[in-house]
């Protein structure tokens, strides 16, 4: 009975703790949207420079057309070293979930690369997660995977 009480009590303590770590506020909410929103300004740029700042020196890239995943600054900046080969090219954000715990923040959803080819427009629906973490004031992406929908 004792083992049964004490579970229940850290059980009800671990709930209490991850509730209170989890920051809804508007406010960071509203943080992570601008940070997505930013994300995608320096996308639609198509200035690789600008495109890579987004990432923190440690992030991890699993881009939508690599083989590989980018562990490193300079695989970031070569995943996106084209991209103004392809000035139409576009992101929609169709979908956001966003999730705030501290000073992690996970946005995941579904977004649309748009571009022009051929004179014709295409679109590549995807799905995404980001991971942002706060840094110095400021929401940097750590993790972002994207992928193809089926």
């Amino acid at each position: 009975m004792r083992k049964i009480a004490s579970l229940l009590v850290f059980l009800a303590m671990a709930g209490c703790a991850s509730t209170a770590d989890m920051d809804t506020s508007d406010n960071a909410t509203a943080g992570i949207r601008a940070a997505t929103e930013a994300w995608r300004a320096a996308y639609d740029s198509r200035d690789a420079g600008r495109i890579t700042a987004m990432y923190e020196k440690s992030a991890v890239l699993w881009g939508t057309t690599s083989k590989t995943i980018a562990a490193s600054p300079e695989a970031i900046a070569d995943y996106f070293k084209d991209a103004a080969l392809r000035p139409n090219a576009r992101v929609v954000f169709t979908e956001q979930n966003v999730r705030v715990l501290g000073d992690v923040a996970f946005d995941s959803g579904l977004y649309t690369f748009k571009d022009i080819r051929d004179g014709r427009e295409i679109s590549n629906p995807a799905r995404y997660s980001m991971v942002f973490q706060r840094k110095q004031g400021n929401w940097m992406l750590v993790h972002h995977h994207s992928s193809r929908l089926p």
